[in-house]
């Protein structure tokens, strides 16, 4: 039996085998996720019911050895049932993947079979980006490269600017501003102006950059620090103040924060 599919964005052909469980691999790395035994009970339950509707899909690797595609659910409910063989869909030679390339792609299965948190979809990010690059990560999971990029958090720096972890920036610091600037070459410059920063006026830093991308560093650092003056001040009044305050503040056409603004304002002043 010789079946055409339409999978991964380009024509797959595979054929219906029977072969023994014990030589279907499945990689640790390739795992998208760990498998909920409740989940795979029902699952067996309902394979042996009403049969197994879609067979796993694997590709040769040697002889005796072949390499899971896809179905490692439905792989581990056959063998909760005790099959020993099983039948499978074997990919032909002429759409095989390379290794790196078939565990990509099996990871893009169970992403796009299963709800993941996001632990476990960063493991796939950083794993994916390892086996095929960022760009066609991405397109394969069907998420911007930002998205991507928050997935992957500190993974994703580049190592020039990976350099500057511990001792000089936080590996948070690293992630936030690479996320903020891509470009590894400006990212590095703007790495060496705020490492003499403290780490306040530095995280202030990277949340005005985050605004303003294409700003000068003096205007940043400017904003940066005026950015840290501006600290929010609860007043509590008594009823006879409070009142006075609102009189006041109605009587100058103005809210009543914006009065006390003024108010404090100009005593800070005097003084």
């Amino acid at each position: 039996m010789r079946v055409v599919a339409k999978r991964y964005q380009s024509p797959i052909n595979y054929r219906l085998r029977e072969i023994p469980v014990k030589q279907i691999k499945i990689w640790k790395d390739a795992q998208a996720r760990k498998l909920d035994r409740e989940g795979i009970a029902e699952l067996a339950r309902s394979i042996k019911n009403e049969g197994l509707q879609n067979p796993p899909m694997v590709q040769k690797e040697s002889k005796n050895s072949y390499l899971l595609m896809s179905g490692q659910r439905r792989l581990a409910a056959l063998k909760r049932l005790g099959a020993k063989k099983i039948p499978v869909l074997l990919l032909t030679q002429s759409t095989k993947y390379d290794l790196e390339n078939a565990k990509a792609a099996s990871v893009i299965e169970n992403l796009h079979r299963n709800k993941m948190n996001t632990k476990d979809m960063t493991s796939a990010c950083v794993f994916l980006t390892e086996s095929v690059g960022k760009n066609k990560a991405a397109q394969s999971l069907g998420i911007s490269q930002q998205t991507l990029k928050k997935y992957l958090g500190f993974a994703a720096v580049p190592n020039k600017l990976k350099e500057y972890v511990p001792k000089q920036l936080s590996r948070d610091d690293a992630t936030r501003l690479y996320q903020i600037i891509p470009n590894i070459s400006k990212a590095v410059r703007i790495a060496e102006k705020i490492i003499p920063l403290d780490q306040r006026l530095r995280k202030q830093y990277l949340h005005t950059l985050a605004r303003r991308p294409k700003s000068s560093h003096p205007k940043l650092l400017k904003i940066a620090k005026a950015g840290l003056l501006q600290q929010k001040v609860t007043l509590e009044l008594n009823k006879s103040n409070a009142r006075k305050l609102q009189s006041l503040a109605a009587r100058n056409d103005m809210q009543v924060v914006e009065m006390a603004d003024k108010i404090m304002s100009g005593y800070l002043k005097r003084k």
